[in-house]
């Protein structure tokens, strides 16, 4: 299958998945055997909290966000056990992927699921009421196991927050990618391209990047305007680093 005629979606198998000991039925249900679709990458991700932000972008600003964004980083279905906070997400490769695997995920709110779609993997999920912190209820939050792609755009944007392209097999890299020439420092919400105390190097010579993150970084750097935040460019490439070390 050539580059032409397969798709690429995200999947990412949430806390509430983990913690109700769902992978493996997950897994079952989006296997080649049902999917005619491949793995091209998986990892298990700590998630910070740069990449949900980045993640759920579109919802910055509603009731439920910051309900959401602990929700994404383990920290509502594992207060007390932070070593078990962790997404495992998967590109998963063919042709239709993003339909074929939003079908079996299913509608996105539970109730809705097992209502339309018996049996899709929502359909095993929860809808949970959010309040203030007076407890008054200001609506609900819904824990539906599973994220899904939802089109082309939203796919190459997620694949490329949530993994570097050496974290995909050569032969299965649909989106371009450049090799780095210098070294890129984060310190606070800026970048620079010497270390300064306080600084995280997050890109060095000879990194592989994706192409669009290092045209957004060109401009960044000279102060201009780029298609994509600093946030959304360093997200992927801290994951999972001890930023304290």
């Amino acid at each position: 299958m050539d580059k032409e005629t397969r798709e690429n979606t995200l999947v990412l198998i949430k806390p509430d998945a983990l913690k109700n000991s769902l992978t493996g039925y997950i897994l079952s249900q989006l296997s080649e055997f049902h999917t005619g679709l491949h793995f091209a990458g998986t990892k298990i991700v700590s998630v910070i909290k740069v990449l949900a932000e980045e993640h759920y972008e579109e919802h910055r600003g509603k009731f439920f966000y910051p309900s959401l964004l602990d929700y994404i980083m383990g920290m509502l279905h594992y207060p007390d056990e932070p070593w078990k906070r962790r997404v495992i997400a998967f590109v998963y490769q063919g042709t239709n992927a993003i339909k074929k695997i939003r079908d079996i995920a299913g509608p996105t709110n539970p109730h809705d699921a097992r209502v339309q779609k018996p049996g899709c993997i929502r359909a095993l999920g929860t809808v949970v009421p959010v309040k203030d912190e007076n407890g008054k209820p200001l609506g609900d939050r819904v824990d539906n196991l599973i994220h899904a792609s939802a089109n082309a755009t939203d796919s190459e944007r997620e694949i490329k927050l949530w993994f570097k392209p050496t974290d995909i097999p050569p032969f299965m890299r649909d989106y371009a990618t450049e090799v780095c020439e210098e070294h890129y420092y984060l310190k606070g919400d800026s970048i620079r391209t010497a270390y300064e105390p306080g600084s995280v190097n997050f890109l060095a010579p000879g990194d592989l990047v994706w192409k669009s993150d290092l045209d957004s970084l060109h401009l960044h750097k000279q102060g201009l305007q780029a298609p994509c935040t600093i946030n959304t460019i360093v997200a992927k490439y801290l994951v999972n680093k001890d930023l304290a070390g």
